[in-house]
């Protein structure tokens, strides 16, 4: 869009307005900026739905990623960074950015640092099918085995979501497998719940409800935040109505 917009300034009479677009070290940090951001929307942190062994995975691949791009800026390859890789982008710049990816690469492993300490736990939870029993705890090496045996179990860990999956699991035949699950999956995986939380509690605790409790206002809450769908007709049919004589 850059040569649209030099057309459309010079027809406003604007263009000197804005020295920057001539700017070709301008125009290098803006475009690598463009492109680095573009990569860093596509990092699954956020939203509903996301647990922690998904966003542990999201995070390694990113990083892995980011070490990719490093060596790719060295030699100046700008495949990834195709906005960028128009521009005439000298080998001094080329050295920024690739320390900027680094330095990126390191906020992201200091961050997330909490993950390495459980990484064994989370490798297991999210990929169970394939992980070494023989290097898991006692009392989870026979059921591994079991799960990994089992090709039922196998297709419906493909076809459902993780906690659906474990959710479904035997609990007298791996009692142990979903405890380390559920030890997982309780995590908060993102801000989302907790920004989506406050956010109701700022709408509901407004001075027109000083009146409402801490009692209703968990409720209130909760029903706010669980994705529960109310059976209407099924409630209907369990409850006795007094018929009128």
């Amino acid at each position: 869009l850059l040569d649209t917009v030099k057309v459309y300034l010079n027809k406003l009479g604007k263009a000197m307005d804005f020295p920057k677009l001539r700017d070709s070290d301008w125009l290098c940090d803006f475009s690598f900026a463009v492109d680095i951001f573009a990569h860093l929307n596509n990092v699954k942190l956020q939203g509903k739905g996301v647990f922690v062994p998904e966003l542990y995975l999201n995070v390694n691949a990113f990083r892995a990623k980011l070490t990719l791009f490093s060596k790719h800026m060295i030699s100046r390859s700008f495949t990834h960074f195709p906005t960028l890789g128009i521009l005439d982008v000298s080998h001094a710049e080329a050295l920024r950015y690739n320390k900027y990816l680094k330095d990126l690469h390191g906020e992201f492993s200091r961050r997330f640092a909490d993950f390495y300490k459980i990484e064994t736990s989370l490798t297991l939870v999210s990929c169970p099918l394939t992980f070494n029993y023989e290097t898991a705890a006692q009392e989870l090496q026979l059921e591994l085995i079991d799960l990994q045996c089992d090709i039922t179990l196998k297709e419906k860990f493909h076809s459902v979501k993780l906690d659906e999956f474990y959710a479904s699991l035997n609990e007298a035949k791996f009692p142990h497998i979903r405890q380390a699950a559920q030890k997982i999956l309780v995590f908060f995986r993102s801000t989302y719940a907790c920004e989506q939380t406050f956010s109701l509690m700022n709408i509901n605790k407004s001075h027109h409800r000083s009146r409402l409790s801490d009692h209703h206002l968990r409720s209130v809450l909760r029903i706010a935040t669980t994705q529960l769908s109310m059976d209407f007709d099924a409630l209907a049919k369990s409850v006795s109505f007094m018929k009128n004589h």
